[in-house]
């Protein structure tokens, strides 16, 4: 077992180059508002309304830029708003939920016929940090968070990249249920 940072990841954007320009203006470069754990990414200052069947709500784009637009949402948010988001893992996005982003400031709009979902529970680790724990990419394990409601994950999902800082990602709905607030640290159960 070994113990691993814990962080919630609240709803966020990622966007491609081309919704950036559709969304802000042509040569439009998002804005680095804050560095996250992990290397190269970071909180932008823009915002941008997630639109559903059933109603709307902000969201902070993450940087850089990817190949591919992606929601993430908690499932309550889902709900609340009226859109389908699976349960995957960041990047896979066939298949799955739609909406319409919105930008507030200047009503710019895009249509994702895909793209939404609720990011799978996941802990990022370098090469050597998972050698040392004794785990592979994609393999499966738990995590048990002590806390006032002490709380073991099941279906936990490793993803090594040397591009990586050992963190784990829940959710806001999956922190609330575990009382993962403020500096948290998890236990890997393999």
């Amino acid at each position: 077992m070994k113990e691993v940072i814990v962080e919630t990841s609240a709803r966020h954007i990622h966007l491609t180059d081309e919704a950036v320009e559709t969304l802000f203006g042509k040569g439009y470069a998002l804005t680095n508002k804050k560095n996250l754990s992990q290397p190269g990414q970071f909180a932008c200052a823009e915002k941008l309304e997630i639109v559903g069947a059933k109603g709307v709500i902000k969201a902070s784009i993450l940087g850089p830029t990817r190949k591919a637009n992606q929601v993430e949402l908690s499932l309550t948010d889902a709900r609340t708003i009226g859109v389908n988001a699976p349960i995957r893992e960041s990047g896979d996005i066939k298949g799955s939920g739609a909406c319409k982003l919105r930008n507030p400031e200047n009503g710019a709009e895009i249509e994702l016929t895909e793209g939404v979902i609720a990011a799978k529970r996941h802990i990022h680790l370098d090469t050597k940090t998972a050698e040392e724990i004794g785990v592979k990419d994609k393999q499966i394990v738990s995590v048990k968070i002590s806390s006032e409601r002490t709380t073991i994950f099941g279906d936990v999902v490793i993803r090594v990249s040397d591009s990586f800082a050992p963190a784990m990602h829940i959710d806001t709905d999956e922190s609330n249920a575990a009382c993962a607030f403020g500096e948290v640290k998890g236990l890997i159960i393999i």
